[in-house]
């Protein structure tokens, strides 16, 4: 008897576990993977399919109860909105979502690649798209479908959990990791993406099997494909007769056997790889469901045959939504194991097929992205001081937000996983650059305007008295003085001190700031052009804050002891070329460049980097650095290809230089060293250069921490794929740390495979790696996303450029091949110090990097006006946060819903125009710092939100929002699965302490607060 209930015990376990006795539930999912660029441009896309994607399913869903759809990307859906849908689809389209037949999943404007966008970026898209669909339907996305990025990053789960989702699901990681997952059963887990928030942001995550989001294709019974009775989308233009290439046979009652067949034994496969018997089943591929009448009609037929037939196949079919499937494994009430902050990076889908190039392909389109979120992100700012400042002031309102509008969309629109990734075609990175230098031309429009039409330039000018001594207002000699205006506004909400560089046409030049004061300032000739020249200055800003600087250009002799004394002359000290075949001993002939922290140590027998000491702890590390290069394979009958996507060594890099010159200009406000490498001895023209600037001339130690590194790369050989290796004497152990999307940091431990080692070892860096050892460590700041390894002791290589060409079909097919004969001039900054000194200063530095000032020029050098008024410093007050908080987001989104949802819905059903709110300001403030990284900047940190915003306005109302702002977050309880170890309570919610009533708010380790404020 004991036996028997032992028996039953265990009968009932296993059932509850895999549903081995009851019958296999498949939650058949209709999609439509949509790429926002890709092979075709986003026009091409419309035309030839998407539009008719939207159309066909909201006719075919309303015509049949039971029919189901999941739209992904917004894009493609707003432009229908907008621009195609009539007013019955729109009916339509909100029934649909009230019955639940129609589900936006993720809801952001495209999937965003995961490896090298910005977390800045990949909220901005997911809030483009989350403010179109709650301002126009009233609906929040609860689910996530990442299911063609490269690689899944632990940075993107914190992210959906931060917006409120209940569920993530993911498909692309490591084809042995997926095996090995599938057997074990560990398919779906508890992802805790941030080893600081822990399970305060966990997430349930599933990852898609084998067969990932696409149907199964292969029929045993014909040689069609499977399940896409609507065949393959044409390009350019839609067939007439609406026949298409690669059409499935019919359903019919010849065939419907062989299909239910198919289909059945796929369910069953899958239901072996997974815990409960709840089969998600995604129906739909690449481009599918422009035709929804000929797809529904079919599998309608198919599915209605199998439940007929249940008890004999043990399966029962539906259609489903995300929500439907998720809801159902959450009902079961299981257990799951915990991932922690661990990635999915790098993939690879076979031993030769390492997904790492797409870190380094297309380094411009990279550059010009980050360039356009940045410019993005002090547009945004300004507009939002502006609007406060002059609230009915002569920038009109509408024109300005219609600009920051167009750069919000284009900076959206390129964190598409084939966009900022590099691996589309020409003609589709043509489009991202279009939009993205469009978006920019009418932000800078914006900043002009703010900066011109509110107030008038009232600056002093003449040159040739020492400030002191300046009357208030005089007439400048207009035959001895050209000047130029120039603002300089920065976009971070910290002080700064720090020089910028302008060119000029001119010898010298004299700085004076809008006190009237001439500020340090150093000329030399530029590298860049025999007739121009390099103007550094200093200046000193307060947190989101701009100032007013005339350049003056003095036509005559120039006394020392006025202004001019300001300026410094600097020299160019040029060196011999060295050629590598005739080195020999070195490191016997040193020059030193010094600055507070630092003694660079440059060889004079290689014209090489030889050591870097840290001034401070009196600790000197050998530090090399120069260009090397890996030979690409591009006959697919020789061996593994390197692609777009996929990067495979073909050997070890070699040199990709011959001979070395150098220059070294000294200087007063930054030294600056110049190396040029050429391919070969006789060349007369530099490959490679890269031009480092050691800092000499700031108050404090901060700044000179940072050695800025500029490179010219290009134009490559063919088949090249260049880095620049830094070799160090640093005891690493080939370990190795990246940023996750700019977020966290993420140890790489250095792992030998059977094949393809190299490719296998390298990650992305967005905005940070390092090395180290006990006594120092090297961080390399970027500006734009690269791939990052160490192979090697002691040794970190960046790739920075990669021109390729192969013979495969599908690449030529597609012209995917990234035949890039562009030159790239990517920014590193370096910092080298004790691990403790640098992890108190690193992020702040990759920010500062990003959010350099805007410098903007807004005339050319001309004759001065005839009257100056003495300078009275800058016209607005500063905004400043604690060194271990950013202000992530300051912008006027103009959206038009109540932050009442009850009442945002009454006002979608009562229809009518609705204003947009130019009055609500969206507010993110990040804290920087892991737990225990940093013993004081590590630690909660309570401020005062009307205090901190003082120098904007007078706030009178703050409101905690989630992530994307659509939920007010008292509201907002996201579903809690219970994990082995820790028992789930049925109330358990998910915000964080909220603000107090006189607007304090206390933020923890890497918390990500969004706030809705109104000023007075």
């Amino acid at each position: 008897m004991m036996f028997l209930s032992l028996f039953l015990g265990l009968l009932l376990m296993t059932v509850s576990e895999n549903d081995a006795v009851e019958k296999i539930q498949a939650f058949v999912v209709p999609h439509s993977h949509m790429d926002v660029g890709w092979v075709y441009t986003v026009q091409e896309s419309m035309h030839a399919y998407a539009s008719n994607v939207y159309s066909s399913v909201v006719e075919q869903l309303s015509r049949v109860k039971s029919r189901k759809f999941i739209a992904v990307e917004q894009e493609f859906f707003r432009l229908w909105w907008v621009n195609v849908a009539s007013d019955w689809h729109k009916k339509q389209v909100r029934q649909l979502l009230h019955e639940g037949r129609l589900e936006f999943i993720i809801g952001g404007q495209v999937m965003h690649d995961e490896a090298v966008t910005d977390v800045d970026d990949a909220i901005l898209q997911l809030t483009e798209g989350h403010g179109f669909l709650y301002e126009t339907f009233g609906v929040r996305p609860r689910f996530a479908w990442h299911v063609d990025p490269f690689g899944a990053s632990a940075t993107t789960p914190v992210l959906f959990a931060l917006a409120g989702f209940d569920a993530h699901l993911i498909s692309r990681i490591d084809y042995d990791l997926k095996d090995d997952m599938q057997k074990k059963k560990n398919l779906q887990f508890v992802w805790r993406g941030s080893p600081s928030l822990k399970e305060k942001q966990e997430i349930f995550t599933h990852t898609m099997d084998q067969f990932s989001y696409c149907t199964p294709s292969d029929l045993p019974f014909s040689n069609r494909s499977g399940f896409y009775w609507n065949g393959v989308a044409l390009f350019p233009n839609p067939p007439k007769n609406g026949i298409y290439p690669n059409m499935s046979l019919p359903v019919t009652q010849e065939t419907v056997e062989l299909y239910a067949q198919t289909m059945v034994d796929n369910i069953r496969m899958r239901a072996q790889w997974f815990r409960t018997g709840h089969v998600l089943w995604p129906w739909g591929c690449d481009k599918q469901f422009y035709n929804a009448s000929v797809q529904f009609m079919n599998m309608d037929f198919l599915m209605n045959y199998i439940n007929a037939h249940s008890d004999k196949y043990g399966v029962a079919v539906q259609y489903a939504t995300l929500k439907d499937y998720f809801q159902t494994v959450h009902q079961t009430n299981l257990s799951w194991d915990v991932r922690e902050n661990l990635d999915f990076l790098p993939y690879s889908t076979e031993p030769f097929q390492a997904w790492t190039g797409f870190y380094g392909s297309r380094n411009i389109l990279k550059g010009v992205a980050r360039r356009a979120s940045a410019l993005l992100y002090a547009a945004e700012s300004l507009f939002t001081r502006y609007r406060i400042r002059y609230p009915e002031g002569p920038v009109q309102r509408e024109w300005a937000l219609d600009k920051l509008k167009a750069l919000r969309w284009a900076v959206s629109e390129v964190q598409h996983h084939d966009g900022i990734t590099g691996t589309e075609s020409p003609e589709v990175a043509d489009m991202y650059m279009e939009h993205l230098t469009q978006g920019m031309m009418g932000a800078e429009e914006l900043l002009a305007a703010i900066f011109l039409l509110p107030q008038t330039i009232k600056l002093s000018n003449d040159i040739h008295h020492p400030p002191q001594t300046r009357p208030t207002t005089e007439k400048t000699d207009s035959e001895n003085v050209l000047e130029q205006h120039i603002i300089v506004y920065n976009p971070l909400a910290w002080n700064i001190s720090t020089y910028i560089n302008i060119s000029v046409p001119y010898a010298m030049a004299v700085v004076l700031d809008d006190y009237g004061k001439a500020a340090p300032a150093q000329i030399q000739r530029s590298m860049e052009s025999s007739t121009g020249y390099d103007l550094f200055f200093v200046v000193e800003l307060g947190g989101l804050q701009y100032r007013k600087y005339i350049v003056q250009f003095p036509q005559s002799h120039c006394d020392a002891g006025s202004a001019c004394g300001a300026t410094h002359v600097a020299r160019v000290v040029k060196f011999k070329k060295k050629n590598v075949s005739l080195w020999k001993k070195t490191g016997r002939k040193l020059l030193p460049v010094l600055n507070e922290c630092y003694k660079l140590m440059f060889d004079q027998e290689t014209n090489l980097l030889h050591s870097i000491t840290d001034r401070c702890k009196k600790m000197r590390v050998r530090v090399e650095q120069d260009f090397w290069e890996y030979e690409a394979n591009g006959d697919i009958h020789s061996g593994p290809i390197s692609d777009n996507y996929i990067f495979t060594a073909n050997g070890s890099a070699v040199p990709a230089y011959k001979s070395v010159a150098m220059e070294i200009v000294p200087g007063k406000i930054v030294s600056e060293i110049r190396q040029y490498f050429y391919r070969e001895e006789e060349d007369k023209n530099h490959t490679y250069s890269v031009v480092t600037r050691v800092p000499v001339r700031f108050r404090g130690g901060l700044a000179c921490f940072r050695l800025e590194q500029s490179y010219k790369v290009g134009p490559l050989e063919v088949n090249r794929e260049t880095v620049f290796r830094t070799r160090t004497s640093l005891q690493n152990n080939r370990t190795l740390f990246t940023d996750s999307n700019g977020y966290q940091m993420m140890k790489r431990t250095f792992k030998s495979f059977v094949n393809n080692t190299i490719s296998r070892n390298y990650y992305p860096m967005v905005r940070a790696a390092y090395i180290e050892d006990d006594s120092s460590r090297l961080v390399l700041l970027s500006e734009r996303a690269h791939g990052v390894a160490s192979l090697s002791q002691g040794q970190l290589e960046v790739m920075l450029h990669r021109r390729l060409w192969n013979n495969q079909e599908w690449n030529l097919g597609y012209n995917l091949t990234l035949n890039d004969s562009s030159v790239v001039r990517p920014v590193l900054w370096m910092m080298l110090g004790s691990p403790a000194a640098i992890s108190s200063i690193y992020q702040q530095e990759a920010l500062a990097l990003q959010h350099r000032p805007v410098v903007m020029p807004i005339d050319q050098p001309q004759k001065p006006l005839t009257l100056r008024e003495r300078g009275s410093g800058p016209s607005v007050q500063p905004v400043v946060l604690p060194q271990n908080l950013l202000m992530q987001t300051l912008s006027v989104p103009g959206w038009n819903y109540s932050p009442d949802h009850t009442q945002h819905l009454h006002n979608l059903i009562a229809g009518g125009e609705r204003k947009i709110d130019f009055d609500r300001i969206l507010l993110r403030i990040t804290h920087l710092y892991e737990v225990g990284e940093d013993p004081v900047l590590s630690q909660p940190i309570t401020i005062n939100l009307k205090e901190v915003l003082r120098g904007i306005g007078e706030v009178t109302d703050v409101q905690e929002r989630s992530l994307t702002g659509t939920w007010d977050i008292s509201d907002l309880q996201r579903w809690s699965w219970k994990t082995n170890g820790r028992v789930r309570k049925e109330e358990e919610t998910d915000f964080f302490s909220g603000v107090t009533q006189d607007f304090n708010v206390t933020i923890h380790s890497k918390e990500i607060r969004t706030f809705f404020i109104h000023f007075k």
